[in-house]
């Protein structure tokens, strides 16, 4: 459990990361949020100097009425309006301070003190007072003027206070968002880095498996999940090596089965001239002379030689050896290949070897055999009961372009297996190597050979493809890479000795 909290994961990375963008996103949908109250507290503030500014518009029009037409209502409107703007002085002040109108608003309110004050003489004087009530009249008319203009200018300076407010509320968004995206690509960047990056180091280390550039994933991540899909995918690696060399296993069992007539075909010549020649030797012991004899025991070493090689042969062919590539004599080894099967061979069918004697391939003696083997058997299975299998070979240079290959692997000896048989239908053909895949019978295969061929051919580094024409015969191309030399006999004697 520790372990599992304290590992590196790329979920807790992910999760990191949107963590970090949810506290950006809050943090800075806060810090608008806030400067938008701030702009909105201005425009109530400007709403409430807009009042004021109405209001004593409306002392002004009643002012304005009551010198006019001396109505005692139109007087008492205008004490009412100065009233309320009192009210509004004293309910507002703090905010009115925003405005840096402190000064202005007890010049105001003084103000509206000596025109109420001024307002109240006119009415009390009356008629008494007919000689000095114009004169009284000026100096309310003076006083109204001057409470209009500092709500005037308490009204420019709100708005101006407004304007500032909202540029300033822009600035901070524009920056705000600017701020956020380039964090959010820096975020980004660092989960890309920290989750991307591994993803991608593993896509390429499996490709380079599958390209065969590597036999396991090896990835420099200690993210708990990248550590847990390359562990699973090597282990899976593994078990289907080990399958496969089961199915080779298999394959190659099955392929021993029908191999065991031709052998016993063949072990059957030498042991009935070893059993004729111990026969002469018994009739005539003592009796023939010692040349005679001699002859005959030669004989019997000679065949006996040449029973111990077939069993030989059988016995590296069985035998469960590691993958080595060693120089072989190609004719030599296709020859002793088809002699594992003389015996399944119907009489009618002909086998046909045109191989150069001084052609040497670098391969596996075992698997080679066995890839040849199910190709030749394959063959002879196609024919039925009368047609020809050819094997030949020949050198291909370098740069040998063949629409039939996926690639140019260089200079390769070219090995075709080639029968007069039905063919396969051009449906067919693209799937013939998928394992399992078989157009037999059931009972009659298991759809193996020729994927354990290919995956022969591919173990030596090499190509195969496969042609084929109803009713004109299959053929099979392997193209296998040369040693160092051009694929000539150099030493091919002494090879063979050994």
């Amino acid at each position: 459990m520790r372990l599992f909290l304290t590992q590196p994961s790329l979920r807790r990375k992910i999760i990191f990361g949107y963590l970090a963008v949810t506290v950006l996103i809050l943090g800075v949908s806060l810090f608008t949020f806030e400067e938008l109250k701030l702009v909105e507290g201005r425009i109530l503030l400007g709403e409430r100097v807009s009042e004021l500014f109405d209001t004593s518009m409306e002392i002004r029009r009643f002012e304005r009425n009551y010198f006019l037409h001396g109505q005692e209502a139109d007087y008492r409107e205008n004490g009412l309006y100065i009233a309320r703007m009192r009210h509004l002085l004293s309910r507002n002040s703090a905010d009115f301070a925003l405005l840096g109108a402190d000064q202005r608003v007890a010049v105001l309110g003084s103000q509206l003190d000596r025109y109420g004050t001024l307002m109240d003489e006119y009415e009390a004087a009356g008629d008494k007072g007919a000689a000095w009530r114009p004169q009284l009249e000026l100096r309310i008319r003076a006083a109204g003027k001057e409470i209009v203009a500092i709500a005037e200018d308490m009204v420019g300076s709100e708005r101006l206070l407004v304007r500032s407010s909202l540029t300033s509320f822009r600035t901070v968004l524009v920056f705000s968002i600017v701020g956020l995206a380039l964090l959010m690509i820096a975020i980004g960047q660092a989960l890309s880095r920290r989750v991307a990056q591994p993803l991608r180091q593993m896509e390429d280390s499996v490709n380079a498996v599958s390209s065969g550039t590597r036999d396991k994933l090896t990835l420099h991540s200690h993210d708990r999940e990248i550590v847990s899909i390359v562990n699973a995918f090597n282990h899976l690696l593994k078990e289907l090596e080990l399958r496969q060399k089961h199915l080779l296993r298999s394959e190659k069992l099955t392929s021993l089965g029908t191999m065991l007539s031709g052998i016993a075909h063949e072990l059957n010549n030498p042991l009935s001239n070893i059993w004729t020649s111990c026969q002469l030797l018994l009739e005539e012991l003592g009796e023939a002379d010692i040349d005679a004899q001699r002859e005959l025991l030669l004989r019997i070493d000679e065949q006996g030689e040449r029973a111990r090689n077939i069993v030989r042969s059988l016995l590296d062919f069985a035998r469960d050896t590691p993958f080595r590539k060693e120089p072989q004599p190609l004719r030599e080894l296709v020859e002793q290949t088809v002699r594992f099967i003389k015996g399944e061979v119907p009489t009618e069918v002909a086998i046909v070897i045109d191989i150069p004697d001084d052609i040497v391939l670098p391969a596996d003696r075992q698997r080679l055999q066995q890839a040849l083997l199910n190709l030749v058997r394959n063959g002879i299975e196609a024919v039925g009961k009368d047609g020809q299998v050819a094997i030949s070979a020949r050198r291909v240079p370098a740069g040998d372009a063949d629409p039939e290959f996926d690639e140019d692997i260089g200079k390769t000896i070219e090995i075709a297996v080639r029968d007069t048989g039905a063919g396969i239908a051009p449906a067919v053909l693209p799937r013939i190597f998928d394992p399992f895949f078989t157009t037999k019978d059931v009972g009659k295969g298991m759809g193996l050979g020729l994927f354990i061929v290919h995956q022969i051919v591919e173990e030596h580094g090499g190509t195969i493809a496969a042609s084929s024409e109803p009713g004109r015969g299959t053929t099979f191309r392997l193209r296998l890479p040369c040693a160092d030399g051009d694929g000539e006999m150099d030493g091919g004697a002494d090879e063979k000795d050994r």
